[in-house]
Parts: structure tokens; C-alpha cells; sequence
């Protein structure tokens, strides 16, 4: 696999790889509420990144670790701390808020990700990206259509999943000039892994077969998702692509309406429609 060497912008091809790390996302958020309806949320964590690290081990088997050899662990660790805080606290408001409010506050993180890139790296912030964030956070109200739960004091967690979600992208794009996207997942998962064991040393249950499956399945997703978003976010700056992380709201309507039943209101189609157009929007026309 070769190893990025500059910073490179392909907007277009990170947003449709942001894109389809929205399908998958949306895929492992209802197998983790079905899963955490009797499962713990130390439990579903510390499942989710080992299976992030065994996805590795047919890599390792066969290139061996120099492909996962790194100079910026530093890097890592604060790409991990971001990540996983944001991980613990949107599989908590997943389990403790109604599904929508969970899907708000964990896809309103492209809007912070606009400064926080500006501030971090520098990178400058125009009206096309405020305007696109705006249109797409306008969206996500009108689908998610969130409840009085929102106002609570739990609510303060999925805050939390947002702001931290955000600083984890920025990290991404931060360690892209040398550091492929399986690697960035990788040592991510590795570390969570590691860390995310601690507390379940203490909060241990014994799973059946159906809820290992859904941990595993959850797991596989997760992992297939990050890698694909972290090859997006290394395209292309946050603030430019990530209103695209809202079609994850459309495509989880989608689910819950084959999976349970739930027709989307007129509101919510008004609300797709504007998460498309920012989307749209959030992508530059070519400059010829």
C-alpha cells in the first residue's frame, strides 16, 4: 500500500467515499440499539474496537507490521482520545435518547468542524462552507425532528459526541500528509481496544450467541465505515465535505422505515431535500 506524501484536495471522490461511510455508519447505529437494549455500553465499546483490531490480523498475516510502522504516535493517541470519547458518549445517547436526538447531536459535528480545521490547521473557511452547514444542520432538525428530551440533561452528552466527533476529523485530516487511512483505523482501534478494556473489567457480562453477533456485525461495520471516512477526510478538508455526513440521517429514515415500519413525515422530506443540497453545495465546482 503506498503512503500519502502530501496534503492532496479531491473533494469529489471524498464526498462520495463520505458518503457511503454514511450507509455503513447508519448500519451499525441499529445493531447498536438493538444490542444495547440488554448489553452494557462498556461492554458494546470494548467489542466494537477489538473487532476493529482483528479486522487487521489478515493484513498483519500477510504484509507484516511494516505497513503499520508509525512516527506519530503522539498523533494516534490524541486521534484516539477524541474518538473515543466521542464513541463512549454517542453509544450512551443511543441507549438513553430517543434515536433522533442521538442522530442530531452526533451528525451536527460538521458544523463545528469548519473552525475547529481553522484554528488547528490553519485551514481557511469561506461562505460556501457556512452557508453548506447551515442548510445542512436546518436539515437534520427537520428529519430528526427532535423531542423535548433534547433540552435534558443528557443532552449534554450528545453535545459531548458532537464537539468531540469534530475534533476527531480534524486529527484525521491533521496526520494525512503521511498516514494512510488503514493505518490511522488501525492504531486507533488498537488503543481503544486497550483502553476501553479498563472499565470493563469491572462492568464484565456474559453474552449469548445473538448478542455477539450483533457486537460482531456492529464492530464489522463500524470499522468498514472509519476506514472509508478517514480515506475521505484525507481527501479533503472537514469543512469542505463534511455536510455529506448527513445523508447518514436520510439512509438510517430509510432503515427504520424497512426495518420498523416508520413512514417519514412530510417535514422529513423537506429535511432530505435540504441535506442533499448542502451536500451539493459543500462541493466546489471545478475551477478550469
Amino acid at each position: 500500500m503506498s503512503e500519502p506524501t502530501s496534503r492532496s484536495i479531491r473533494p469529489v471522490q471524498g464526498a462520495l467515499l463520505l458518503a457511503l461511510s454514511a450507509l455503513l455508519f447508519s448500519l451499525m447505529g441499529v445493531a447498536i440499539r438493538e444490542a444495547s437494549s440488554t448489553i452494557g455500553n462498556e461492554s458494546v465499546v470494548f467489542f466494537r474496537n477489538l473487532v476493529g483490531v482483528l479486522f487487521f490480523v489478515p493484513l498483519i498475516l500477510l504484509r507484516g507490521i511494516r505497513p503499520l510502522r508509525t512516527s506519530r504516535l503522539k498523533s494516534h493517541l490524541w486521534r484516539t482520545a477524541f474518538g473515543l470519547a466521542a464513541m463512549y458518549c454517542f453509544f450512551y445517547a443511543i441507549a438513553h435518547l430517543p434515536l433522533a436526538d442521538a442522530m442530531l447531536f452526533t451528525y451536527s459535528a460538521p458544523v463545528f468542524t469548519p473552525l475547529i480545521a481553522w484554528l488547528w490547521l490553519k485551514e481557511p473557511i469561506n461562505r460556501r462552507m457556512l452557508v453548506a452547514t447551515s442548510i445542512g444542520l436546518a436539515g437534520v432538525l427537520l428529519v430528526s425532528r427532535p423531542s423535548t428530551a433534547l433540552f435534558g440533561g443528557q443532552a449534554l452528552v450528545g453535545m459531548a459526541a458532537s464537539i468531540l466527533a469534530a475534533l476527531a476529523f480534524v486529527s484525521i485530516r491533521e496526520m494525512s500528509d503521511t498516514e494512510p487511512a488503514y493505518r490511522m483505523v488501525f492504531y486507533f482501534s488498537l488503543f481503544s481496544a486497550l483502553i476501553s478494556a479498563i472499565p470493563l473489567s469491572w462492568a464484565w457480562q456474559p453474552l449469548d450467541s445473538h448478542e455477539l453477533g450483533l457486537l460482531l456485525v456492529a464492530g464489522l461495520l463500524a470499522t468498514s465505515s472509519q476506514i472509508v471516512m478517514t480515506k475521505a477526510y484525507s481527501l479533503a478538508p472537514p469543512g469542505m465535505i463534511g455536510p455529506v455526513a448527513y445523508l447518514a440521517i436520510v439512509f438510517a429514515g430509510i432503515i427504520a422505515w424497512l426495518r420498523w415500519g416508520e413512514t417519514p413525515e412530510p417535514l422529513s422530506l423537506i429535511g432530505a431535500a435540504l441535506i442533499f443540497s448542502a451536500s451539493l453545495i459543500a462541493i466546489p465546482r471545478r475551477i478550469r
